[in-house]
């Protein structure tokens, strides 16, 4: 076994643990699965097959409580893995991550690996594969960034190296799941948009100096253009950029809901509400946050 611990948040996973830890048990020392008081059979599954099972209150989103686990967790490895429960990593990158670890330099304390996403049980090929995200971190050298969205791993000393192979995201839910998850999403992605736009937060974050992917850092860039654009219009532009020029459209009928679904209408969603939130409140920062913790109990 590598020496490697895993760590899993879940809340009613049932559908996923399983297929999700066999995955790990391959070659993980440990497994800890910091669960929120699953109501279904999600920890029943997870203790079955040996993985340490914790119980934890949701603070509200997935950075605190990663971050969490990180501070109380007993964690003896060297590395670890963040892992969603709906997420595996394909036979190729066990085999690379077995071959490679071991004889990683010393200042090499986080991997980055090629994230696969599977809609609808199809590989989508184009639009935005390969997503390059730092998965893989030495212990005590990475943290969660504190985002209410696209956080990502945070290494605080060394460097980062990139593997050849994926991982899957592959969510076995149907599509009216798929939709109120976005439907969730949306208001988190207005407010960081909002937060880009206004400064909410009076951080005025750049992100330049931060140790994620390169990848995930232009991601951001690009991010930071995008709240410049016009409502609706930049949702629209964001669907043919990934239908039309990434070829989104070359992925058939499946590929066409997954980049509609996710590239236009999540989008417009997310622009609806900044819209709605601009008509209510203005451009007035503290009548805004007033307004996210009042309607959305969320606090800036």
């Amino acid at each position: 076994m590598l020496d490697v611990s895993v760590i899993i948040l879940t809340y009613n996973e049932e559908i996923h643990i399983r297929r999700c830890l066999e995955n790990v048990n391959r070659f993980a020392s440990n497994v800890f699965v910091v669960d929120c008081f699953s109501t279904d059979k999600t920890v029943e599954i997870a203790k079955s097959l040996g993985a340490n099972v914790i119980q934890h209150a949701w603070p509200g989103n997935q950075a605190e409580q990663f971050n969490w686990a990180l501070k109380n967790l007993v964690i003896t490895t060297k590395w670890i893995l963040r892992l969603d429960a709906d997420e595996y990593l394909m036979p190729e990158l066990i085999e690379e991550l077995n071959l490679k670890l071991p004889a990683l330099a010393d200042d090499v304390t986080g991997v980055i690996f090629n994230r696969r996403h599977i809609f609808m049980g199809k590989w989508m090929k184009r639009g935005i594969y390969p997503v390059k995200l730092l998965r893989l971190f030495q212990t005590g050298k990475g943290v969660c960034e504190q985002r209410l969205m696209d956080e990502h791993i945070q290494l605080l000393e060394g460097r980062a190296v990139e593997f050849e192979h994926d991982f899957c995201d592959h969510n076995l839910n149907d599509l009216s799941w798929f939709c109120h998850k976005h439907v969730n999403y949306a208001i988190r992605e207005a407010v960081d948009l909002l937060d880009i736009e206004l400064d909410l937060t009076g951080a005025a974050e750049t992100d330049e100096n931060k140790q994620i992917s390169a990848q995930a850092l232009s991601k951001r860039m690009k991010k930071h253009k995008y709240a410049k654009q016009p409502l609706f219009w930049r949702s629209f532009a964001y669907f043919c950029y990934r239908y039309f020029l990434k070829r989104a459209c070359l992925d058939g009928k499946i590929g066409f809901i997954w980049t509609f679904l996710q590239g236009w209408w999540y989008r417009t969603l997310v622009d609806a509400k900044v819209f709605e939130i601009k008509q209510t409140c203005g451009t007035d920062k503290e009548r805004i946050k007033r307004y996210l913790k009042e309607h959305y109990n969320i606090s800036l």
